[in-house]
C-alpha cells in the first residue's frame, strides 16, 4: 500500500502545481490557471507527497461564503491515479473545510463517479437562498460564477457536473 503526506502548500510549489495541472488543462478536464493566481492562492492548496517526497497531487479549498467552500483544482499526476492520492488531498481538504467551519463543498466536475465515492451528489440550480445568492454575484471569482451557474462562465461548465457534499 502506498502511504501519502499531505501538507499545505508552499510558494516552491507552485511550479509542481502548475506542472500537475497544465496537462488536465490542455484536455479540457480542470481550468488552466496563470502561475501569478495560483501564488495568490498557495494558502488554499494541498500537497500530496509520496514516500519519496515526490508532489504526486494537489487540491485547494477556496471560502466561498460562511458555510460553503470549493473543491478546486484537485489534480493527481497520471502515473498515480488509482493510489488513493485523490483520496488523501480530498480528505484533508474536508477535515480543513470543517475546521474553518464550512458545512457544505462544491466542486465543478467531470470525475462525477470520483466525488461520488465520497458523497458528493448533483445538484440543482437553487442550492443558496437568495439573498446569498445576490451576495455571491458580487464576488469577482469565477469559481463563484460557476458555482451559481451564470451565464458568463457557460464555456467553463459545458459537461461539467455540479456537485456538492454535507460535510
Amino acid at each position: 500500500m502506498t502511504t501519502f503526506t499531505v501538507r499545505p502548500a508552499r510558494t516552491s510549489d507552485i511550479p509542481l502545481i502548475q506542472a500537475l495541472v497544465e496537462p488536465l488543462a490542455q484536455q479540457r478536464i480542470l481550468l488552466g490557471k496563470d502561475r501569478v493566481v495560483l501564488y495568490e492562492a498557495v494558502q488554499e492548496f494541498r500537497i500530496a507527497e509520496n514516500e519519496a517526497g515526490e508532489v504526486v497531487g494537489c487540491g485547494a479549498l477556496h471560502v466561498m461564503w460562511e458555510d460553503l467552500g470549493e473543491v478546486r483544482t484537485l489534480a493527481v499526476a497520471r502515473d498515480w491515479l488509482g493510489t488513493g492520492a485523490g483520496h488523501a488531498i480530498l480528505g484533508n481538504i474536508e477535515t480543513h473545510a470543517a475546521e474553518l467551519g464550512l458545512t457544505r463543498l462544491f466542486c465543478l466536475t467531470f470525475e462525477t463517479a470520483f466525488f461520488g465515492r465520497h458523497g458528493f451528489s448533483a445538484i440543482a440550480e437553487d442550492v443558496v437562498a437568495p439573498e446569498v445568492f445576490a451576495q455571491l454575484a458580487l464576488s469577482p471569482d469565477e469559481g463563484v460564477a460557476e458555482f451559481l451557474d451564470l451565464s458568463r462562465v457557460k464555456q467553463n461548465t459545458l459537461g461539467n457536473t455540479r456537485m456538492l457534499k454535507l460535510l
